[in-house]
């Protein structure tokens, strides 16, 4: 199973401050809905969700760089929501 933080992101993160706003709200939007109710009990995504975007991202080799995490959330703050 693919991590669920990329590697050196969180060190990433460290270094850049105020990269985690951006990357704590595309996380937020990525939880499984009705999350409460699977263990561990977080706001995480579905495991075969996280699996697929991790290989759309990276392909086989299932790694993808903490700037490539931030830029995507970044990204996807700018693009609002659908209504």
């Amino acid at each position: 199973m693919t991590s669920l933080i990329p590697k050196g992101l969180v060190g990433y993160l460290l270094r850049h401050p105020l990269d985690v706003p951006p990357v704590v709200i595309a996380a937020w939007r990525l939880r499984r809905r009705a999350w409460w109710r699977y263990a561990p009990f977080l706001p995480l995504p579905a495991p075969a969700y996280w699996e697929f975007r991790i290989a759309t991202v990276s392909g086989s080799h299932g790694t993808v760089e903490p700037r490539a995490v931030v830029d995507a959330a970044k990204w996807s703050l700018r693009q609002g929501r659908g209504h």
